[in-house]
């Protein structure tokens, strides 16, 4: 049965049924940028590109660019942040790749926009589809291009690609996959004209942003979690009242490397809530990172030593 959130609106501003030529690109962090060059290199007209204000960051707080923005500057293209913009350019449809707000109904019943989406919808609608599936678990996931309605991620679905998950994927090596399959479906469909969407069916899940403290290694949970953890980046613990960061590590199959206290360490396996993390390369606080055997032999850490708070 269809998800009945994602009827088609017969009040939003209809997506052309001949292919697009004038286009306006709505998109902000790295991701989007592949997709964005991909429809210039493929010939389409890019009017405007819209994207988050320049934000502060370093120490010396200098204004910075999205990368949406600095690879539209590359490219000879205007740029605006404000999305009502979109609508003063004479353009045919709207392209939204992880731009990071909604559109708002004014705009969408005035020129249509499709969105591409990092997932197999209506699996992980929402910012954090990549990460929500590596974190998962998901053997699958996907890219879907679907006409944008004001809800999340609600909209009728024209194409969509799958895309397994490696065993060893980090969210850096599927997002980058995700991005390519991404940016030629795009064209591709693009070139041949948008048609036949359709509702999207299946079991709802939504994908929040990562927050910092999920980021936090909690070693009475299984090994193969936290190795999910480790993989999407940013994983972390203590070690001596320092922060210890996690880059690499690998879930150990054999029982008999689980101890009775989540978190002792013995060379460079850590005990879990079940298996254990063999740890292969770590960043100790005010350090770059190197390999775990080399940060043991620093170390020294006492037999049973623990990680964590």
């Amino acid at each position: 049965m269809a998800d009945p959130d994602v009827a088609v609106d017969a009040a939003l501003a209809p997506v052309p049924a001949a292919p697009p030529r004038r286009l306006v690109y709505l998109g902000t962090p790295e991701a989007a940028v592949p997709p964005l060059r991909a429809l210039v290199a493929a010939g389409f007209d890019v009017a405007l590109v819209v994207t988050r204000v320049d934000k502060r960051r370093g120490r010396g707080g200098d204004l910075l660019p999205s990368p949406v923005k600095a690879a539209a500057a590359e490219l000879g293209l205007p740029v605006s942040h404000r999305v009502a913009d979109a609508l003063d350019v004479g353009a045919e449809l709207g392209v939204v790749v992880a731009f990071g707000q909604l559109i708002r109904r004014p705009v969408l019943e005035r020129l249509a926009f499709v969105n591409l989406h990092f997932s197999l919808l209506p699996r992980w609608r929402g910012a954090a589809p990549v990460e929500r599936a590596l974190l998962a678990g998901d053997d699958v996931t996907g890219v879907c291009l679907m006409q944008l309605e004001e809800g999340l991620d609600t909209g009728p679905v024209f194409a969509r690609v799958a895309e397994p998950i490696r065993a060893d994927d980090t969210l850096s090596s599927l997002r980058g996959r995700l991005v390519d399959v991404g940016a030629a479906l795009l064209v591709e469909q693009l070139r041949a004209g948008l048609r036949d969407a359709a509702p999207q069916q299946g079991e709802t899940t939504y994908a929040t942003k990562i927050d910092p403290t999920e980021l936090a290694i909690d070693w009475t949970r299984p090994a193969t979690d936290i190795g999910r953890l480790v993989r999407l980046g940013g994983a972390w613990t203590w070690f001596r009242g320092r922060r210890l960061k996690v880059l690499a590590a690998a879930p150990v199959d054999d029982p008999a490397a689980a101890g009775p206290v989540a978190g002792a360490l013995d060379g460079e396996l850590v005990t879990t809530g079940a298996g254990a993390l063999r740890l292969v390369t770590v960043q100790p606080e005010g350090k770059g990172p190197q390999a775990a055997s080399a940060w043991r032999n620093g170390a020294r850490p006492a037999e049973g030593e623990r990680l964590g708070g």
